[in-house]
Order: C-alpha cells, then sequence, then structure tokens
C-alpha cells in the first residue's frame, strides 16, 4: 500500500528529519503513513535555492524542459495504480475516481510537455505616426521567476500538476505546499521530480503548517503566487502579497439549468456525477439545480431514485462511488447546514442522514436562497432542486451568487446557448453537460469571488510568463557604422 514514511523534498533532495504529521485512511480513521513536517528555516531554505536557480532554469532549453515532462509523463504512467491507491487512501476518494485524476493529471504533465517548445513572440510594426517612422519591435515570453505554489486536499495530484507543469514548461522554480492531510502523492510527484534532469533546487514540496508557510506569501523573491483553496483564505492571502503576481482558483456553488428539451436520461446520469461525484468535494460541484417546471416532476422522480441507489463506504471497493468527506467534522457541517435549511422549511427530498464522516446523496427542495446549503459553497454531496417557468428567470438565479465559476445548461436551442453564453456570470458555461465538466486544456477559472486568473495550460503559460520588448530603429545612420 503506502510506504511507512515518505521525505519532503528541498532543492530537489529528499529530506526525512523533523516532526512527523500522520497521514490517515480517510475510510478507516487509522495512520497509514508519516510525512516530516517542514519549519520555517526549510522553506526559507527553499526560497534561497528558488531564487539563485531562477537564471540556470530561465536558460534551460526547450527541449530540456519537455524532456524532463516527458519523463513525469512516463513515470507517473508507470506508477498509476501506486497512485491511484494512495489517492484513494489519502483522500477518501473512489477507487474510480482516484483513476481518473492520475489519468487527467497525465494530461496536464503532457500538454505542459507540448507547450514547452510553443513559448512563441510577436513581431510587431511600430509606424503608426511620422513619428516613429523607421521602428519596429518584437516581443517574446520570459518566466517570471520563483513561484510558490499552494494546493488543496480535494484534488491533490492533478491541481499540484496544473502549477507544476506550466512552472517547468516556461523555466520557473518553484516552492509547493501540499495540503497537509494530502501530502503523499505530491510527495511522490517530488520522487520523480528528481530524477528529471532538472537543475539543483528547482523544485521543493513542503507540508508545513500555516505559520511556516506565511513566507510563501509575504516574499518578494517569489514572483508568483498561485493558491488553490476557499475563498476567505485565498482573498485574505492576496491581500498580504505584496507585489507579485497571483493567481485564485477558488470556491463556488454552481448552479445548472434544465431545459424541457433535454435528453432526460443523459441529464440525469450526469446530474447525479455533477452533483455526488468525490462526495461534492469540488469547487464546480453542481449545488443548484434549475429544472423547468414542465419536466420538474419527472426530473425530480429520476434524480431521486438515481442518488438514493449509490453505494457509500469504502473506496478502496470497486463498488463505491460516494466515499468518506475529508473529516468527520466537514460531514457534521454539512449535516447542520442541511438541518438549518429543514428548519426553514426545506424539504429533503432523499438523503439527508450522516452516518460518521459519510453524508448521503442528498437533494433538497423549497430552499431559501440566503441559506448556508444554497449561498455559501458546501463542499458535500448535496444540491438545491428548484421549478422555474422562464429560462432567463433562470440564468439571473443562476447570476444571483457571489460566486463565478462555471455553470450548465442542458437544451438544443441555439439561441437559450448564446444567451448563456452572454448573460452567465461564470467563467465557463457548459452547455449539455455539467459544470463540473473540466478538460485540462481549456481555460479555466473563476469571476467575482470564485477566483483571479486562468489555468489549462497555454493559459497558465501566459501567468507565469511576462512581456520582454525589443524595438529596433532601423534607420541607417552610414556614420555610425564606419
Amino acid at each position: 500500500m503506502l510506504k511507512a514514511n515518505y521525505p519532503y523534498w528541498l532543492g530537489g533532495r529528499p529530506v526525512a528529519a523533523g516532526v512527523e504529521i500522520e497521514v490517515t485512511n480517510k475510510y478507516t480513521g487509522e495512520v497509514m503513513t508519516r510525512v516530516p513536517l517542514a519549519g520555517p528555516d526549510a522553506v526559507a531554505e527553499a526560497i534561497r535555492l528558488a531564487t539563485e536557480v531562477a537564471g540556470p532554469m530561465r536558460k534551460l532549453p526547450a527541449y530540456k524542459r519537455q524532456e524532463a515532462l516527458n519523463h513525469v509523463v512516463e513515470a507517473i504512467a508507470d506508477r498509476h495504480e501506486e497512485f491511484s491507491r494512495a489517492l484513494s487512501i489519502e483522500a477518501g476518494k473512489p477507487i474510480r475516481d482516484a483513476r481518473g485524476e492520475v489519468t487527467r493529471s497525465l494530461d496536464t504533465f503532457r500538454i505542459a510537455a507540448e507547450e514547452a517548445v510553443r513559448l512563441y513572440g510577436e513581431y510587431q510594426p511600430l509606424d503608426i505616426s511620422p513619428r516613429a517612422d523607421g521602428y519596429e519591435a518584437i516581443w517574446k515570453r520570459v518566466p517570471v521567476g520563483p513561484c510558490a505554489f499552494i494546493t488543496p486536499f480535494n484534488f491533490p495530484l492533478n491541481l499540484a500538476a496544473h502549477k507544476v507543469g506550466p512552472a517547468l514548461a516556461v523555466g520557473c522554480p518553484f516552492v509547493l505546499k501540499p495540503a497537509s492531510l494530502t501530502p503523499v502523492t505530491s510527495l511522490m510527484l517530488g520522487e520523480i521530480l528528481a530524477d528529471a534532469g532538472l537543475p539543483d533546487g528547482a523544485f521543493s514540496i513542503l507540508p508545513c503548517g500555516h505559520e511556516a508557510a506565511d513566507v510563501l506569501v509575504t516574499d518578494d523573491r517569489l514572483k508568483l503566487f498561485s493558491f488553490t483553496g476557499s475563498p476567505e483564505v485565498g482573498w485574505a492571502l492576496k491581500a498580504r502579497a505584496g507585489k507579485k503576481k497571483v493567481l485564485l482558483e477558488l470556491g463556488g456553488n454552481a448552479g445548472c439549468i434544465v431545459e424541457p428539451d433535454a435528453d432526460l436520461d443523459f441529464a440525469t446520469k450526469r446530474i447525479i456525477t455533477g452533483a455526488f461525484y468525490q462526495s461534492g468535494q469540488s469547487c464546480i460541484s453542481i449545488q443548484r439545480l434549475y429544472i423547468h417546471e414542465s419536466i420538474y416532476g419527472e426530473m425530480k422522480k429520476r434524480l431521486v431514485a438515481a442518488a438514493s441507489a449509490l453505494k457509500w463506504g469504502d473506496p478502496l471497493d470497486e463498488k463505491t462511488f460516494l466515499g468518506p468527506l475529508i473529516t468527520e467534522d466537514d460531514a457534521a457541517r454539512i449535516e447542520s447546514w442541511v438541518n438549518e435549511a429543514v428548519a426553514a422549511d426545506a424539504k429533503i427530498a432523499c438523503g439527508g442522514k450522516r452516518h460518521g464522516a459519510f453524508y448521503e446523496a442528498t437533494f433538497l427542495e423549497n430552499v431559501d436562497p440566503s441559506q448556508k446549503i444554497s449561498c455559501v459553497e458546501a463542499f458535500g454531496p448535496v444540491a438545491t432542486i428548484e421549478p422555474y417557468s422562464d429560462f432567463a428567470d433562470a440564468c439571473a438565479r443562476v447570476n444571483d451568487s457571489v460566486y463565478g465559476l462555471q455553470a450548465g445548461v442542458f437544451t438544443r436551442d441555439i439561441h437559450k446557448v448564446f444567451w448563456s453564453f452572454n448573460e452567465l456570470e461564470v467563467g465557463g458555461v457548459v452547455v449539455n453537460d455539467i459544470p463540473s465538466m473540466r478538460v485540462d486544456s481549456m481555460p479555466y477559472g473563476g469571476v467575482k469571488n470564485s477566483g483571479l486568473g486562468r489555468e489549462g495550460i497555454r493559459f497558465a503559460l501566459d501567468e507565469l510568463t511576462e512581456i520582454r520588448l525589443l524595438v529596433l530603429n532601423r534607420v541607417g545612420r552610414p556614420e555610425a557604422m564606419s
């Protein structure tokens, strides 16, 4: 299964010393492995090493960066099942979903390898007026320099890949802090990076506490800070980040609309996935579902039957769909939010019960939009369902949120497709599928409280680089050439 211990990675070298933190099996609660906790001195040293190696990383030829990323792809592919089982154990992720995350991480690193040799620039004529006659310019993109990354517990491998892959593609050294609840797969990634032929000091992967990690936000030697997590934490960190660029991938309470012309069998299947995949612990999980009144009764019947049939239990069981929430406290929080909504006249259509760290797949009706289970990111297997009569009104209800990550619209009406595309205040509109649909090459990110900047490899490259301009005066001056 898992090794008894995993070192952290400081400047590309393993370090096994220090106070250990226990990593538990989220299903059984047993301690499965231990990892050393990096202290302030280790974090400071990681930043120093990243700063020193910024020059060599910047000068690393594109083919070398591509070779390193291809090595990562091949090594993860060789250890696919090992990574999958580690994810299932440390995150409580059903094994089929864990395998899916490992496969997605291969896509992410593979795309990064392809983009490593596509860091293009542009020629620009400047003679837009007489004063600039004879001038022209070229520009290219250069890496910003050392970066700091903080990743969450819910997709501990692929969300790390979305930061590490682009950084290596452009030549940025980095310090990564994985979530303390799920550090193992990031440390396994460190084993692979150590053999990727990178310059010494190019990467550090450090499980550490909040106090030790604080310098990752405030140190001006780090030129970019990328955080995936809760909006409350993310925006507070941005306020303290100083001069560096900041990328935030934060939360949501995604809305999804189902029109009468939708394929109800397909919509039902996908909505069940979108609401309850990974026990709802995804920032683009369906939390608010709006169903046209003419099909509301039929869709409700289908959804309740499908949700009630979902199996919960051991994540390593191939038949399990719902694993435990990351902690029992999180399951208790979901329970309290549902109970608060019910006390305010909401109705439980199915589910609504907690079993330790598990919470049943739950649909709620008649929920006041001001209830936490509707207006605050739930991060659990609960979705509200509500009828509507007018499509524009349904879009307005989706927009009635402090979040704006992605939304789903099931319709075959091209006019409504473009209405939603133009009117929904989100980073992405997914038509005839769920808001939790993500392909790792597409521009991904949110508006409003849901974030700042975009991931998706090609788009992340823009965030991790800066434009450097060269201006040429081609007017001949023979006297200067003699």
